[in-house]
């Protein structure tokens, strides 16, 4: 048996394995046999493995290039690089598709074995919620995007395809599969609250098992955007790393309200308030993980990121409009058991601050949202689709997230149940005057005032400094004559690591908003040199040593060299931008696929970026578009911070502290 047909089995067995669950469940509604549960579990273990096997079987065809799947011989080629062989079992509709119920199947698997043995009454409602949703994948990928389906019997496919140069990317071949890991792992977010809900366990066990996953969602789907962003600046060749795009704005929206259900579920944990937000925004995360995907699958956008497939578009509707019905009609149900008898005393508390803190990423969410898919509600009405730039998405959430950017930093400042206005003049002296002083700092020795980029600077020394005296209060906590300043750090460090991992997660984001400043002094020009020639731009000078062909295992390489002098001719550095031709050998020229390959000098103050659009042999003219980018570098430095932050916050703390 070929390994391929042992893979379509493995799909077609995980199906029956799913109906099964379902008769399982009902005999146990009705017969109260706990053996049915039992089996109704082992069952979806079973569905589970069938998936793994699948995918695996998957995986070896593509690496094998067993061009009788049309699914292999679309998205890969014997000049496709092993390496690149493996990213493209997630570079298609079927393929993504496969990987993400195996993804499912990884966390359902963690799920059974860790959670619900420590929450049982939850497991009757979990499994048949699971149920529904490998039922729909699975239909999905054995009747309308099947892996495994074989090319057409009278044809012989020589060679694959080979996969788009674009995803050619080693950041490209680690960021899909790490924002899958955070787009699905709302599914456990999901399946946990409704259950909960239904059965009205929305209580301290929950919200701290159910806080522990979300972080660890968090956490991928944070590393996820930001990989995305940074693929999108090493690749794309347009300079920037973020674009508003409705692709990138589907992975953005769950990340609001995960972010928003992380810091509400600290109230709920420590005070037993805001259990409607948590209810809601943790259903709302999956939801909205399940609109971006139906954004990005039905066709209804155009997106370098986007599959094309109108006929997944209807299906994902009704799955989502499922979701959204399930969700609606179990809150109304049991909202009264939701509502706290104790309410948020003052707007000056803790608590006050982190309700600010989620009506603002909520807002923010709807206006992307908004943003999103008004061309798509446009099209739909009149026929006509109305194009939302940046402009929309800059003017409206650039203020809001200065707010909460300064938000950061007042939260911290704040007393849980009510903070006194000596408490309040105490805490924000020593912020106010950092942010005063550098301010007037800022006004004295700027070539050019920006209102923006100013007040995102006040934020960000505010922000700082308030985490800074923090953590300096926690130090003095652990520091004494008895112990070594590097003890009291480790003591530091090890105790109460959700609240330290949280702050260090906001510096992090902190750190972002610096790289943000850089795009408001952005310059860029564009231009053509022959060899020996150079011309001036923003206090450079570049010249064009030589362009060289060479090629390579899957494309042809025309490969520039540019020195790059300061004002004094003092040299810098040598640029290498290509261009690049895959499948050049193709005899039919429509084949052939240019692609420019950018090259960057990078700073911690600024990015030389350089992009090789076109060469033209005849006339040896070679066009280039440079770019100077400020602080881009803090961009990523903050990513890493946030990602390191939250991975802090998952280890338990020695000792829990408000």
């Amino acid at each position: 048996i070929m390994v391929s047909q042992i893979g379509s089995l493995a799909l077609s067995i995980a199906s029956g394995l799913i109906l099964s669950t379902f008769f399982f469940l009902i005999y146990y509604r009705l017969t109260k046999d706990k053996l049915f549960i039992d089996l109704s579990e082992r069952s979806i273990i079973a569905t589970c493995l069938s998936i793994v096997l699948a995918t695996i079987c998957l995986l070896n065809e593509l690496l094998i290039s067993n061009f009788n799947l049309q699914y292999v011989a679309q998205y890969t080629s014997y000049e496709t690089p092993m390496f690149y062989k493996v990213t493209s079992l997630w570079a298609g509709q079927a393929g993504s598709l496969l990987f993400w119920t195996f993804i499912m199947s990884v966390y359902t698997l963690i799920y059974i074995f860790f959670t619900l043995n420590k929450i049982k009454v939850l497991k009757y409602h979990s499994y048949f919620i699971f149920a529904i949703i490998f039922g729909f994948f699975l239909f999905l990928s054995n009747f309308i995007a099947n892996p495994f389906e074989p090319v057409s019997p009278d044809i012989i496919v020589q060679n694959g395809n080979g996969l788009n140069p674009l995803l050619q990317n080693v950041t490209m071949a680690i960021h899909p599969p790490i924002l899958y890991l955070g787009f699905i792992g709302t599914t456990i977010l999901f399946v946990m609250t409704l259950s909960a809900l239904i059965v009205n366990e929305i209580n301290y066990q929950w919200v701290k098992s159910i806080r522990s996953w979300a972080l660890i969602v968090w956490t991928f789907l944070s590393a996820g955007i930001i990989l995305g962003g940074y693929w999108a600046y090493q690749e794309l060749g347009w300079g920037g790393y973020w674009a508003w795009d409705p692709v990138e704005n589907s992975s953005l929206m769950p990340w609001f309200l995960l972010t928003a259900f992380i810091h509400s579920s600290i109230i709920q944990e420590k005070r037993g308030l805001l259990k409607t937000w948590n209810v809601l925004l943790a259903s709302l995360t999956y939801i909205f993980v399940i609109l971006g995907t139906f954004i990005t699958r039905s066709g209804i956008i155009s997106s370098v990121h986007s599959f094309t497939a109108e006929s997944l578009g209807p299906l994902f509707f009704v799955f989502l409009c499922t979701l959204i019905l399930l969700t609606m009609f179990w809150f109304f149900k049991h909202y009264h058991l939701l509502v706290s008898e104790e309410k948020i005393k003052s707007f000056t508390s803790r608590e006050g601050g982190f309700l600010y803190n989620n009506l603002i990423l909520v807002t923010m969410c709807f206006i992307v949202l908004w943003g999103t898919l008004f061309p798509i509600i446009s099209e739909a009405w009149n026929g006509e689709k109305i194009h939302i730039g940046q402009n929309y998405f800059n003017q409206l959430n650039v203020p809001i997230g200065i707010f909460l950017l300064f938000l950061m930093g007042i939260g911290p400042l704040l007393s849980w149940k009510k903070t006194s206005s000596s408490t309040l003049i105490s805490n924000f002296k020593i912020p106010m005057i950092s942010s005063f002083i550098i301010g007037s700092l800022y006004m004295v020795f700027a070539d050019e005032f920006r209102f923006y980029p100013f007040v995102t600077l006040l934020g960000i020394i505010f922000t700082l400094t308030a985490i800074s005296i923090e953590f300096k209060k926690s130090f003095d906590s652990h520091y004494s004559k008895d112990s070594s300043f590097f003890k009291a750090i480790l003591n530091l460090l090890s105790q109460n690591r959700h609240k330290n991992g949280g702050y260090i997660v906001h510096i992090g984001i902190t750190l972002l908003f610096v790289g943000f400043v850089g795009r408001a002094f952005e310059v860029e020009r564009e231009f053509v040199l022959k060899p020996g020639e150079q011309t001036y731009f923003a206090n450079y000078n570049f010249i064009l040593n030589s362009v060289t062909t060479e090629e390579r295992n899957n494309h042809l390489a025309a490969i520039s060299s540019m020195d790059v002098t300061d004002e004094s001719n003092t040299y810098i550095t040598t640029l290498y931008p290509e261009k690049r031709i895959y499948f050049y050998r193709n005899p039919d020229t429509e084949k052939h696929q240019p692609h420019s390959e950018l090259d960057i000098y990078s700073t911690m103050n600024k990015d030389i970026y350089s992009v090789f659009s076109s060469y033209d042999s005849d006339t040896k003219e070679a066009y280039f578009k440079i770019m100077i980018n400020p602080l881009v570098n803090w961009v990523w430095i903050g990513g890493i911070m946030i990602v390191l932050g939250s991975l802090f916050a998952f280890w338990p703390s020695s000792s829990r502290r408000d």
